[in-house]
């Protein structure tokens, strides 16, 4: 996979082994916590106001540990909705015979008024419509795939779609190294979180 890939894995707080294959190298993905991302979470801030009226006593006596236990607290192994994505590597087969993917969806992805697949064949030709589902989120779209046939496996394309449309919409999300670049690091959440307080809430 592509170093500046692997690079940006590894500042957004993930972990990455690599693979032989693909799917091997997205297996080898690892986030402990949620991904935030830039274009919606940056507007909103969702969560910080909420963190901050109940933290604002520790924050008046110790700036370092209130900012340590903001990051402490987003940073970790929850789902409350703050407008976050995050990692995941479920394989979907739809049109792979023998598994329960091919049950639920082979009929869906055979009809092409079920499916819209223009997105992803642009990018992958006639190759195998086998992906991994890579995270989740709770905009719009919320689900983004990777073909394991993408002819460019060093930085592949990230499809999004949306459980209201599955697969009848289909966007394309640009590669993994575009994908990846619109999170937040914690560096970069935590100056943005920071510059907020300073100014909203202790201008005075």
């Amino acid at each position: 996979m592509k170093k500046e890939i692997i690079n940006r894995i590894l500042d957004l707080g993930g972990t990455f082994k690599e693979g032989l294959t693909l799917q091997e190298c997205i297996e080898g993905i690892e986030f402990n916590h949620p991904l935030y991302p830039q274009e919606l979470w940056g507007h909103e801030l969702y969560g910080v106001e909420e963190f901050y009226d109940k933290k604002k006593d520790l924050y008046k006596q110790d700036k370092d540990r209130f900012y340590k236990s903001l990051i402490s607290h987003f940073f970790s192994d929850h789902e409350i909705p703050y407008g976050q994505t995050f990692y995941r590597k479920r394989l979907f087969t739809p049109l792979t015979e023998g598994t329960n993917d091919y049950e639920e969806w082979s009929a869906d992805f055979e009809d092409e008024e079920m499916t819209n697949l223009t997105e992803v064949k642009k990018v992958i030709g006639n190759g195998k419509l086998e992906f991994m589902e890579i995270a989740f989120s709770y905009s719009f779209p919320d689900g983004y795939y990777i073909c394991l046939s993408d002819p460019n496996p060093e930085n592949p394309t990230v499809f999004g779609t949306d459980h209201e449309v599955y697969f009848e919409e289909i966007t394309n999300e640009g590669t993994l190294e575009d994908f990846l670049s619109k999170f937040y690091t914690k560096k970069e959440f935590l100056e943005l979180v920071k510059n907020y307080i300073e100014k909203e809430k202790n201008s005075h």
